[in-house]
């Protein structure tokens, strides 16, 4: 049974298979579910009946198709049942105001998405030890 669960919000098909990839070397030390968009987040936490089953961290694109990381955040951070998920952004750029607005908000963390499969893994480690999770290498 994976001891961290993760939920991701990308719509970009490279970023999801490096995750992918990632989360298939740790060998099932952690969960990861991708969706592409904001209103699949929705989706699939409201297709959760027992709050056990939550996801650990939830990891938002900043730039989707129908809700942005941003409204996203928003959303579960004003809805009770989700609000205590902690949620980390993710965008192309570093914007000082996208990051002052999601912190405001709720976010945990507001980073620029790494360049290389390397920075990718250690974003996933960082991610984990935010939350107390192991990291994909000893």
């Amino acid at each position: 049974m994976p001891n961290r669960k993760l939920l991701l919000a990308e719509d970009d098909t490279d970023d999801r298979e490096i995750f992918n990839e990632i989360f298939r070397d740790m060998d099932g030390e952690a969960e990861l579910q991708m969706v592409e968009n904001g209103m699949e987040i929705i989706r699939a936490l409201e297709a959760i009946s027992a709050p056990a089953d939550f996801p650990d961290l939830i990891v938002l694109d900043q730039n989707m198709p129908k809700m942005t990381g941003r409204q996203t955040l928003e959303w579960l951070k004003s809805n009770e049942r989700y609000a205590h998920i902690p949620v980390i952004i993710f965008s192309t750029y570093s914007d000082e105001r996208l990051i002052n607005e999601c912190t405001r908000i709720g976010a945990a963390l507001v980073i620029t998405k790494p360049c290389s499969f390397d920075e990718y893994e250690q974003m996933v480690n960082d991610f984990f030890a935010e939350i107390g999770g192991r990291k994909t290498e000893d």
